[in-house]
């Protein structure tokens, strides 16, 4: 009574104590939807939009006001006040401006990149949960297989046919089940406190869904879509900024005007003159022409487009060879289940009927029961396996899903 009724807890479905159940697309938008990401991208856009802001803003008008002594004429005193203004003549504000508006645009794709990875991470999060309690279900399965086991024997052993041995050895098969039972869901919940923390999720959880995955789409669509991954449209967009800082440095040339004008009047005690004072200034760019601005943005440029190229083609190889790593994964994983697995229910059968005609001992049975288990995990960790080459195939491509 006291093994039944312990086969009873351990093989209790893990739906029983579940209160939420997940699949993988809902994992990935629960966590999206948390105000935290929101907050953090949203941030990281409003600085660089800051930028934006100080990029083409005009500079603020000057107000000054002076007073002089004329010489030998204490009593003569001249007085002004100006109003001076600078004037961008060469169009560099516009392309500052055109150039911070690029690096947005980076930062947008950086996002996108975040979302992408971590949306990776929570599938693979999810699928190592859905693996586990599959595996889980699959052992429970070994462990209320004993209760039939138990009852066989007890059978063989009233009518002389089996021996206390055989009593010993199952005991210790069913000690080995409860233990193996017992870990895989302490993974489990492991696995599980991780994706809460990453959905927000309260409460107890179980995920539903398929460890195998559906066909990758076409490697030209992959390739195709390659140019807009978040990374390398990054750094496409950095070097669209460094050609405008570039070209805006190259008018350095052309200085800014600087325009003043205000009242101004001459006071000698007697009379008062008044008129209107005028003033223009032109920096000389005799020596700092923006030289080292144009070495600068022309090099980040190089350096951001050599590196596009590299990215790109080491993308393309790794989207290749994954393609075909993920097509031939699935395939793997489908004949062994289709195969394999798919023959254990009979070969079970042909166990138990010769270990009760005498044919076979307690080991023999209990070996085609842990071969099926182990069928059952080896399919399972097949199809693992093709479905991290498809989340690994979907992060090269920046896709979420």
């Amino acid at each position: 009574m006291r093994f039944t009724l312990s086969v009873f807890l351990l093989a209790l479905p893990l739906a029983a104590w579940a209160q939420t159940t997940l699949t993988e697309a809902e994992a990935v938008r629960l966590t999206f939807a948390r105000s935290d990401l929101s907050d953090l991208e949203r941030g990281s856009v409003k600085i660089a939009e800051a930028d934006v802001l100080a990029a083409g803003q005009r500079p603020n008008p000057e107000l000054s006001y002076s007073r002089e002594h004329v010489s030998g004429s204490p009593e003569t005193a001249e007085q002004s006040w100006m109003l001076s203004q600078s004037f961008d003549l060469s169009g560099r504000r516009g392309l500052r401006r055109d150039a911070a508006g690029r690096r947005v645009e980076v930062v947008v794709a950086e996002n996108a990149g975040r979302r992408s990875a971590l949306a990776a991470e929570i599938r693979r999060g999810f699928h190592d949960a859905l693996l586990r309690q599959k595996n889980i279900r699959a052992t429970e399965t070994w462990v209320q297989r004993f209760a039939k086991v138990e009852g066989m024997v007890g059978k063989l052993t009233r009518s002389g046919d089996a021996s206390g041995y055989d009593q010993r050895r199952l005991a210790r098969e069913r000690q080995a089940a409860e233990a193996r039972l017992a870990s895989e869901r302490a993974d489990l919940g492991r696995s599980m406190a991780r994706l809460a923390a990453f959905t927000g999720a309260n409460g107890d959880l179980a995920v539903s869904g398929e460890l195998l995955p559906p066909p990758p789409f076409p490697i030209e669509t992959a390739l195709d879509r390659l140019a807009q991954r978040p990374d390398l449209l990054a750094l496409s967009r950095r070097a669209e900024a460094a050609d405008l800082d570039g070209r805006a440095a190259q008018r350095g040339a052309i200085p800014d005007v600087t325009v003043g004008i205000g009242p101004k009047w001459v006071d000698n005690g007697i009379s008062r003159d008044n008129g209107v004072a005028f003033s223009l200034s032109v920096p000389l760019p005799l020596f700092d022409r923006q030289q080292a601005g144009q070495q600068r943005a022309a090099a980040e440029a190089m350096q951001a487009r050599a590196t596009y190229r590299l990215a790109r083609a080491h993308a393309e190889g790794e989207l290749r060879g994954l393609s075909g790593q993920a097509k031939a994964l699935r395939v793997v994983a489908t004949d062994y289940r289709a195969h394999a697995v798919a023959a254990s229910p009979e070969l079970l059968n042909i166990a138990e009927a010769a270990y009760k005609g005498g044919e076979s001992s307690l080991l023999e049975l209990l070996d085609a029961y842990r071969g099926a288990l182990e069928t059952e995990t080896a399919a399972l960790e097949l199809e693992r396996r093709a479905r991290e080459a498809r989340i690994e195939y979907d992060l090269l491509t920046g896709s979420t899903e």
